[in-house]
C-alpha cells in the first residue's frame, strides 16, 4: 500500500468520525471527480485498487483477484466501467470478489455501458454517429459496443470492451453472486447501467437520482 497524507489532530474532546471505506476498483489515475458524489461525502474514505501501478493505487491487483484486500473489511465497492474488459467468464469471478471484501451490511454500485441501448442506435442505422465527446474525443455506438477506436489505435487494449449487459443481464450476474438486494437502472443519456446492490436482502441506500430516469448519479458516460 502507498503511503497516505496524515490528516489534522481532532481536538481531545471531539467525538470520534464515523469512517466507512469505499473500495474503488479500477480506479485509473486520480482525478478530481472520478469517485462517485456518494462516497465523496463526509464519513467516507477511498482506498484504491487497480491493475496499474502507475497509477499509485492503494492495492495493486485485478478485479478478478482482490486477495490483497481482506474479506469483510470494505462498507462499499465501486467500480465505474471496469467489467466491460472482462471475459464473459471472468465476470462473476470479479463479482464474487466484490462481494466476498464487503461487510454483511456493504453495498456495491457498479456503471457500466448498456447494449441494449447502444443497439438500438446500431439497429436505427446509426452506428458510427457522434453520441457525446469524452475527454478521449467524440464517441459512437460502435465505441461503447467495442471499445473507444481513437485509444485501440494508439496502442492502449486495456480500452477493448470484452462483453455486454443488459439491465437483465446484470441484475441476474449480481444476484448470482450473492447480493441479497439488487436494483438495475437504465441511463439513456449516457447510455449507461447503473446497480446499487446490498449484500443483504431489504437494505437500501438512498443515492441522488438513482431512481428517478434519465438523471444520472455521478457526470461522465463510459469513456468520462
Amino acid at each position: 500500500m502507498t503511503a497516505r497524507t496524515a490528516r489534522p489532530a481532532r481536538p481531545a474532546n471531539a467525538e470520534p468520525a464515523a469512517t466507512r471505506t469505499v473500495l474503488h476498483v479500477g480506479c485509473g489515475v486520480q482525478k478530481p471527480g472520478r469517485l462517485h458524489a456518494l462516497f465523496r461525502a463526509p464519513g467516507w474514505q477511498e482506498l484504491r485498487l487497480d491493475l496499474n501501478p502507475d497509477a499509485r493505487p492503494d492495492f495493486v491487483a485485478s478485479l478478478t483477484d482482490m486477495g490483497v484486500v481482506d474479506s469483510a473489511s470494505m462498507d462499499a465497492v465501486y467500480s465505474s466501467h471496469n467489467l466491460e474488459h472482462l471475459f464473459p467468464h471472468e465476470v462473476p469471478v470479479a463479482l464474487a470478489e466484490f462481494r466476498r471484501v464487503l461487510k454483511d451490511d456493504g453495498l456495491a454500485l457498479v456503471t457500466l455501458p448498456d447494449v441494449q441501448t447502444v443497439a438500438e442506435v446500431i439497429a436505427a442505422g446509426q452506428a458510427t454517429k457522434v453520441l457525446y465527446t469524452s475527454p478521449l474525443g467524440p464517441v459512437t455506438a460502435l465505441d461503447i459496443l467495442y471499445g473507444h477506436h481513437r485509444s485501440l489505435a494508439g496502442g492502449n487494449l486495456f480500452m477493448l470492451h470484452k462483453c455486454g449487459f443488459t439491465d437483465a443481464l446484470l441484475h441476474r450476474a449480481l444476484t448470482v453472486a450473492g447480493f441479497g438486494s439488487v436494483r438495475v437502472r437504465r441511463d439513456r443519456a449516457t447510455y449507461s447501467l447503473w446497480a446499487l446492490a446490498h449484500v443483504l436482502p431489504g437494505q437500501t441506500q438512498e443515492i441522488p437520482g438513482f431512481a428517478t430516469p434519465g438523471a444520472a448519479p455521478a457526470p461522465g458516460g463510459p469513456f468520462g
